[in-house]
């Protein structure tokens, strides 16, 4: 498949994931329903293993020229949001994708269950001293999502507090854009019955067993009222600024070429340059 022909099939499955209405890049007020997306779909594949592997790893290496030359021009900032329930496949993204670029100008930050300290302070505190700064890229694995997942679906924080967040989120990520920060919001989509074999996998292989928590299967337990929570979170926050992609994730190399598509995208749309450097540079001779 084509790279044009790739690109319209990812923008026909945005409109059609669900209903045409949704799709695969939903809007703010607009009805969402992570049901309706088939987590196995293959929206970006050629139709082979191998062949989306392959482009995988092209876009990847691309991509190590293109954070250089973001980090050189030091005019934007790059923030990719990996959102996913357990085993979606996170931590294999952040390799798969984005693990040729070079540690200068890239941090990872994996985002835990709040402290006693960023407790005390607003929910977005922690989060802003994390995001990137100029010419940064920045992933973070799980974000301030948690903050409207977990507390939701135990209880915590009531339907009022809950819209007071996703208002929260919507000023604090425009304020981002409008600072030249480029948000790409990815949603890892798997299925119950994958997240099942793949926490299988991890008991069944030692040296995964470290990766596998008990508390994982009572989350799991509440599959539905997760996917209930995720859908409205989508809703409310899929703004013009920073909308989500929904990234069927049932097959891994189809998760690391989608959001290796449309990220290499996303920074092949931006006017970077190299700076000028010093004009009294040229036609010197180092002896």
């Amino acid at each position: 498949m084509a790279r044009s022909q790739r690109r319209a099939a990812l923008e026909d499955y945005r409109h059609a994931a669900s209903g045409g209405r949704a799709g695969a890049r939903p809007e703010k007020g607009k009805g969402f329903d992570l049901a309706r997306i088939d987590p196995s779909a293959k929206p970006c594949s050629s139709g082979s293993k191998a062949k989306d592997k392959a482009r995988a790893e092209e876009l990847a290496l691309d991509l190590d020229r293109l954070q250089e030359l973001l980090y050189a021009d030091r005019r934007y900032k790059l923030l990719v949001v990996l959102q996913g329930i357990d085993t979606s496949g996170k931590d294999g993204t952040i390799r798969g994708v984005f693990g040729e670029m070079s540690a200068l100008g890239v941090r990872t930050v994996g985002w835990k269950a709040p402290t006693d300290a960023e407790r005390a302070h607003d929910f977005l505190w922690r989060i802003h001293q994390a995001v990137p700064g100029a010419g940064e890229i920045v992933l973070f694995n799980r974000s301030q999502y948690e903050d409207v997942l977990v507390p939701v679906v135990d209880g915590s924080i009531d339907r009022a507090e809950t819209e007071r967040r996703y208002d929260a989120i919507n000023d604090f990520e425009r304020m981002l854009v409008e600072s030249k920060t480029v948000l790409l919001k990815f949603m890892l989509h798997i299925s119950r019955d994958e997240q099942r074999e793949r926490l299988q996998a991890r008991i069944d292989d030692p040296t995964k067993r470290w990766k596998f928590e008990r508390g994982d299967l009572e989350v799991r337990r509440h599959w539905d009222e997760y996917q209930q929570a995720y859908s409205a979170a989508i809703a409310a926050t899929g703004t013009p600024w920073a909308p989500w992609h929904i990234v069927p994730s049932n097959s891994k190399t189809h998760r690391n070429l989608m959001v290796a598509e449309i990220t290499h995208r996303t920074l092949t749309q931006l006017p970077l340059r190299y700076p000028p450097g010093d004009p009294s540079l040229h036609g010197l001779r180092i002896e």
